[in-house]
């Protein structure tokens, strides 16, 4: 796949939190178009409209309010269009076997949310040249998981 840029959302009710991950998203030196969802349900009326773009990657805070993550990668996990997408869950510490739950509901990354914008800014730079490379290079994305934090 021959992309000139990727399509990103992210998803979390913490409006800093957006502005860090746009502002960091449009350093990168890969081409990035970001839409953000502050709610799960605002998220998932977006996702599932048949004109919706489907990201490559989309970052969701696991306490997302409106719908749970858990119940959004559930809806994404049922639905085939969106089986070439990318999801990492990004959360302030959690139990390990919450962080399992998560890799089993179908999500691809899971990021312990960094506490300063420079820690934010490498952890993001990691993932997105990651994902970059198998959107460029065609790898099979269903044995992408990668645990970061």
């Amino acid at each position: 796949m021959n992309k000139e840029f990727l399509n990103v959302i992210v998803a979390d009710h913490d409006e800093s939190t957006l502005i860090f991950f746009k502002t960091i998203l449009k350093e990168l030196k890969i081409s990035i178009k970001v839409q953000c969802f502050n709610n799960g349900k605002d998220l998932m009326e977006y996702l599932n409209n048949e004109d919706a773009v489907v990201p490559e990657i989309i970052f969701m805070n696991y306490t997302i309010p409106g719908k749970e993550s858990m119940e959004c990668l559930k809806e994404m996990e049922a639905n085939s269009k969106f089986n070439n997408m990318v999801t990492a869950i990004f959360s302030e510490p959690i139990p390990e076997n919450e962080i399992e739950d998560i890799f089993v509901k179908g999500a691809n990354i899971f990021m312990k949310k960094p506490e300063c914008f420079e820690r934010l800014k490498k952890v993001l730079t990691e993932v997105i040249t990651i994902n970059w490379q198998y959107h460029t290079s065609g790898l099979n994305k269903d044995h992408f998981i990668l645990k970061i934090g």
